[in-house]
């Protein structure tokens, strides 16, 4: 178990670090006057190959969740056990923190680095109203964060299937977390992870923090819908890994 819960720890480290620092030191680097940053594209590319490479790194150790809403997700699909959803899920919101602290201490390494926690994904934050990046509501919110979440998960426990070809969950999971990213970045920066957003949103503070209990509930509701509807279409031939 705790080889398990630090290959969770180091995984979610990655995805945060990366995902979420490649939004807040990359996408608009250079400026409008001299654009050099990769904008939602690479941001969104940035939060699949993060999973994708993580996966690779740590799934035959913890199953590579990284994410409460997939371990949730898991268990509610039958694949993954209640006792160790707490212990996970800790280890998930810690190595989101600890990545939260290190992308904050490289980027305010610049002269001009400040947060301001009256901006629309100020720190790669979530947010809906005026916090969205696009104005979405907070019912627009719930429903993306909610649909989007339940397809990972069916992706996910796809991807994993016995009867899926071995070795390529991780591409599929990755591309699937690009694709997520490309529909959602406008309409709450992307969450469907808790631990993401927790990880830079106790940084910047003010809404984005009072908002946070959004990207708790909605992904937590998506990824159990999403488990439950799996292990409906699976439930032929049980398969209880849940592995990447």
């Amino acid at each position: 178990m705790t080889k398990r819960l630090a290959a969770e720890l180091l995984g979610t480290f990655w995805l945060v670090l990366g995902g979420c620092g490649s939004a807040v030191l990359a996408a608009n680097f250079g400026g409008d006057s001299n654009p050099l940053g990769i904008g939602l594209l690479g941001v969104s590319l940035a939060f699949g190959l993060t999973v994708l490479t993580a996966a690779y790194a740590f799934g035959h150790v913890s199953g590579a969740h990284f994410n409460p809403a997939v371990s949730l997700g898991l268990w509610a699909g039958g694949r993954f056990p209640a006792r160790d959803l707490l212990p996970y899920i800790v280890a998930q919101v810690l190595g989101a923190a600890l990545a939260g602290f290190v992308l904050w201490q490289i980027a305010s390494g610049q002269a001009d680095f400040m947060v301001d926690n009256n901006s629309a994904g100020a720190f790669a934050s979530n947010g809906f109203d005026d916090w969205s990046p696009g104005g979405y509501s907070m019912a627009a919110a719930l429903v993306c964060e909610i649909v989007l979440t339940a397809m990972f998960l069916v992706v996910i426990m796809g991807a994993t299937h016995s009867r899926a070809p071995a070795g390529f969950a991780p591409i599929a999971i990755g591309l699937a977390l690009t694709l997520i990213h490309l529909v959602s970045i406008p309409v709450t920066n992307t969450s469907v992870n808790p631990a993401r957003s927790t990880g830079v949103a106790i940084f910047v503070g003010g809404t984005p923090l009072a908002q946070l209990w959004l990207f708790w509930v909605a992904p937590i509701v998506g990824g159990v819908l999403g488990g439950m509807l799996y292990k409906w279409l699976g439930s032929d031939r049980p398969d209880v890994t849940g592995d990447a």
